[in-house]
């Protein structure tokens, strides 16, 4: 992803948002779910995109100290949506959108780095933060294909619990 086409202020607002967007929607995510170990690891990805727009708000107090944060409807960047857009989408379909956009995370924070390195410090969190959404594709991805094994096996087929 090149992010050179871009104003620093976009990237920026475009990051904030799309962590702010991310911990909403795995927090209406771990509230549906009953399995408590997923519960958990969609609580853990909710605190870290939190953690993720923390230090992203930091960069922006230290550029622009004296603009306000207004988070912006749609942001200039396009980044890939995760929604629950229908209440019966299967639980894969939804992972399958977060590892989307986990994966693009990971492009877009690689590429930001690199508007910072002369900063070591924001750079090399940025790189860390790549590091991280990789990871939090791998528990989607592991969790996706769980759920993709327990969707095909909760089919019904008719007759199939008939007895003897």
């Amino acid at each position: 992803m090149n992010l050179n086409q871009y104003r620093l202020e976009d990237c920026l607002l475009t990051a904030m948002k799309s962590e702010i967007d991310s911990r909403v929607f795995y927090m209406k995510l771990a509230k549906k779910v009953k399995n408590y170990l997923l519960k958990d690891k969609l609580n853990f990805l909710a605190d870290e995109e939190e953690k993720h727009k923390l230090f992203i708000e930091e960069i922006w107090k230290n550029h622009f100290p004296d603009e306000k944060i207004i988070m912006p409807e749609q942001c200039v960047i396009p980044l890939p949506e995760v929604t629950i857009t229908d209440e019966d989408i299967p639980l894969s379909k939804l992972l399958l959108q977060a590892m989307e956009a986990e994966k693009t995370a990971q492009d877009f924070y690689n590429s930001l780095s690199q508007r910072f390195i002369e900063n070591s410090k924001i750079y090399n969190t940025l790189i860390y933060f790549a590091d991280m959404e990789n990871q939090h594709y791998k528990i989607l991805e592991m969790e996706k294909d769980s759920m993709e094994r327990f969707e095909e096996a909760d089919v019904y087929w008719p007759m199939v619990h008939v007895g003897p």
